[in-house]
């Protein structure tokens, strides 16, 4: 059975290994009361930064944990196309849903965009506890599915001053499109996927992006739910130009 993963605030490096360290409040509880890992157990501890620490609980107590890092693997599990999910933002269950699995599916980048369909987004201090979940989700998605490099979960922006700023490739959904995605040449530099929310892209919002070169891509002749659509564009371009091949 593989050790099980967590993210770590601590700055580790290899000089580490050999190390003793307290695991964080957080971090401590979920392997200890949650997962009831005791003294001997493996885990393997990430940063984010790159690579791996294997490490084994030393001791628990009611202070905590602390843990003797006895490796580091610098392993890479990043795909090599560079693709940022553009997700207009949807209702609670499938925001989360879509952030969790284009971390799966090896996004480099999920931008959260506004658009005139996107599920409403709260102000101010809400708003600012929804982007802490999704950044949280992305976490647990990359220690679930072996990433050691957490992707940005950027803040979100107005969908047209999110085109205004990107400098990349991309497609946008569009149903009544001409072109089908598997029929695009694999893209070879930083790329985007512009996804609609419930509803759809309005018709002056698939303009603007076709407007900055993007291309109109359908996906089929059925309706998908934009968490879905999300799902489908990522391991279709994966297969075309990433880590599937």
């Amino acid at each position: 059975m593989a050790a099980p993963r967590f993210h770590t605030p601590v700055a580790l490096a290899p000089a580490d290994v050999g190390r003793e360290i307290a695991l964080p409040d957080t971090l401590a509880h979920h392997a200890v009361r949650v997962l009831r890992l005791v003294a001997g157990d493996a885990i393997t501890l990430f940063t984010g930064a790159g690579g791996e620490f294997t490490a084994t609980i030393v001791r628990v107590d009611k202070r905590g944990a602390t843990v003797r890092i006895a490796g580091f693997d610098p392993v890479e599990r990043e795909s090599p196309f560079v693709l940022t999910l553009a997700q207009a933002i949807a209702a609670n269950d499938a925001m989360d849903y879509a952030v969790r699995k284009a971390v799966e599916l090896g996004a480099a980048a999920i931008a959260p965009v506004v658009t005139a369909r996107s599920a409403p987004l709260p102000a101010g201090a809400r708003g600012d506890r929804r982007l802490a979940h999704w950044r949280q989700i992305a976490v647990a998605a990359c220690e679930q599915c072996g990433r050691n490099r957490v992707p940005e979960v950027a803040a979100p922006r107005p969908v047209a001053a999110w085109l205004a700023g990107w400098d990349g490739e991309g497609i946008v959904l569009d149903p009544e499109a001409g072109r089908s995605l598997p029929r695009l040449s694999p893209p070879l530099g930083r790329f985007a996927a512009l996804i609609g929310p419930e509803g759809g892209l309005t018709n002056g919002e698939i303009a603007a992006a076709k407007a900055r070169g993007f291309v109109a891509v359908r996906l089929g002749p059925r309706v998908l739910r934009t968490e879905t659509a999300s799902v489908a564009v990522l391991a279709v371009m994966q297969a075309m130009a990433g880590d599937f091949r």
